[in-house]
């Protein structure tokens, strides 16, 4: 199902049940055929009772499609009488004209990157694989640091490219490469998006899977730099993106 039946006003506070932000619609802003009362309630920790609706809409039902917090605590009042439509239920949601893919961008989700003159090096056992004095280290929201490495600094002989992509809703698709015996232990963003194209075709490795050094001191994984899904968003599969 699109977002056809619904008009995109005002968003209210993102729910805890959603890592990027969810937006709450108002009931008078719906079509009075596409909601229909499952009848199912469950309770949100924070937010009380939650009723579940199943959603009518281009000849299609789907069950447990929306829901609105109908218990809502003083402090949440704002979502009253509104009504949240589950990511993975829809076949599209639309901001304006553009397609969002992934969930909703947060907008306390924030990305920073930024130009240095450290040393970088990369080794796996006695290969050097990368030595670069200009990497560029992006700060994600959420996320240990991350350095890219331009490809003329790279060896590239010894970047074995693998089948399979991941998806980034604020990045993109990453391609990765195996170094030797690694798997997966680099990764690039070969066709980035807009609001991070400088680190576009730049080359990232994984501390755990090769050696790498900066300004001589090596590097291990950090908490936050294991990406986990977050369960409520529509998938961060390719298929999506790739089909757009």
């Amino acid at each position: 199902m699109r977002e056809a039946p619904v008009s995109r006003e005002g968003s209210g506070s993102g729910a805890a049940v959603q890592p990027g932000r969810q937006e709450h619609f108002p009931l008078s802003s719906l079509r009075s055929d596409v909601l229909d009362a499952s009848g199912h309630t469950t309770q949100h920790r924070e937010l009380g009772e939650t009723s579940w609706f199943a959603v009518d809409a281009g000849g299609r039902r789907t069950e447990r499609a929306a829901w609105q917090f109908t218990g809502l605590p003083s402090y949440a009042g704002e979502l009253e009488g509104r009504v949240a439509f589950a990511w993975r239920a829809m076949d599209a949601f639309y901001e304006e004209d553009e397609r969002i893919l992934g969930h909703a961008a947060d907008a306390y989700h924030r990305i920073d990157i930024r130009d240095t003159s450290r040393t970088l090096e990369v080794r796996s056992g006695d290969k050097a694989i990368a030595r670069t004095t200009r990497p560029l280290v992006l700060y994600e929201s959420g996320f240990a640091p991350r350095w890219y490495v331009p490809r003329e600094d790279i060896q590239e002989k010894e970047l074995t490219p693998v089948e399979g992509q991941t998806f980034c809703p604020y990045k993109g698709l990453a391609s990765y490469y195996d170094i030797g015996e690694a798997k997966k232990a680099a990764w690039s963003y070969r066709e980035a998006y807009t609001e991070v194209g400088r680190v576009d075709d730049l080359v990232s490795f994984e501390p755990d899977k090769v050696e790498v050094y900066l300004d001589g001191e090596r590097l291990h994984l950090e908490p936050g730099q294991q990406v986990v899904p977050h369960g409520v968003d529509r998938g961060l599969g390719t298929d999506e993106a790739l089909s757009h």
